[in-house]
């Protein structure tokens, strides 16, 4: 008779001494993960998380599942690999805005294209941390760092923006201070179909720190964030006495206490939506986005590899590799 003994937090925590700097958002990430998949009850034999370079690629050694810690930039490419030898494993891709976004960012957009069925985390910090502190795809213009000691000069990325761009059929947002909402959203990803991407803002106490203060230290966090909840009004404010109302394409802020007919109802499956709250997210005046901001239903790409297969075996039936290697002419080299 076999007995089933339900998960804790800690069964998923490998024994390896966890090192990243004291005080780092990395440590409330992995533990709303865990807690995530103990809530799931999730099977560690079948769970796989895959990590690139950066401090957030050291993931996989503190996890008690299976786990690749590949090279630079090219997790994506690797985890969509193994996804379609065995599709039949829940793969997590653990990766940073410089791992991503900078030489990996080209399998980036093609993985959110292609709707490859991963969980694809992005720890944002807006620095190069392992490397000690040059500037990342994501710093803001004028950042003062090890590489920039004038004030960078680039325009940055904004991941979530990319991915709505790169056609991906779940964008969420959250930030590494409320572990709740990270839970929500790491749950929510785990139950989508296709590529579901995070990103979560974390502070880099080291080289970057204090970062998100501007939206996210507490006495900020009421006026400078909004949580959009799918089927509920977009409001924020101390007193939620401010929302966002919708018409003609074109969002605005205005006095939900006065118009609160006015006040949208968020959707997640409306484009039109996130499209123009992205457009205004870093206007001092605007809110920053945060949930499941964009969230529809289209075929993952290893289905549609594997149903192309089945439709190529009926039609000329099982292949042969030695028949392929040997047909045609062939040269002996010596």
């Amino acid at each position: 008779m076999s007995i089933n003994i339900a998960l804790s937090k800690k069964d998923y925590a490998s024994e390896n001494e966890i090192r990243w700097c004291p005080g780092c958002g990395d440590y409330a990430i992995i533990n709303a993960i865990q807690k995530t998949l103990a809530n799931l009850q999730v099977s560690r034999e079948n769970t796989v998380f895959v990590s690139g370079i950066g401090c957030s690629s050291r993931f996989p050694y503190y996890m008690n599942t299976y786990g690749f810690h590949t090279i630079h930039g090219r997790a994506l490419a690797i985890a969509t690999g193994l996804k379609l030898t065995r599709p039949d494993l829940t793969v997590w891709v653990i990766t940073g805005d410089g791992d991503a976004l900078s030489i990996g960012g080209n399998h980036f957009i093609h993985t959110l294209r292609r709707n490859v069925n991963l969980k694809i985390v992005l720890f944002n910090n807006q620095i190069y941390g392992l490397t000690k502190g040059q500037y990342s795809p994501t710093s803001k213009k004028g950042t003062i760092s090890k590489s920039t000691p004038e004030g960078s000069i680039d325009d940055p990325f904004e991941p979530i923006k990319i991915a709505f761009g790169s056609g991906a059929s779940f964008v969420a947002r959250t930030f590494a201070n409320d572990i709740t909402h990270m839970e929500k959203v790491f749950e929510a990803a785990h139950h989508h179909r296709g590529s579901a991407f995070i990103e979560v803002l974390q502070n880099c106490v080291i080289f970057n720190d204090g970062v998100y203060d501007e939206i996210l230290e507490k006495q900020n966090r009421v006026e400078r964030s909004i949580l959009l909840e799918n089927g509920k009004k977009m409001l924020f404010g101390k007193d939620l006495e401010k929302g966002l109302s919708f018409e003609d394409n074109e969002i605005k802020i205005i006095n939900a206490v006065d118009e609160p007919e006015k006040v949208a109802v968020f959707d997640e499956s409306n484009s039109s939506f996130i499209q123009e709250i992205i457009k205004k997210m870093n206007e001092p005046s605007f809110p920053s986005p945060f949930g499941i901001l964009y969230r529809v239903i289209r075929p993952a790409f290893e289905d549609v590899v594997y149903d192309l297969i089945e439709k190529v075996k009926k039609q000329k039936g099982e292949g042969d590799l030695q028949k392929v290697l040997y047909s045609g002419e062939i040269w002996e080299i010596k």
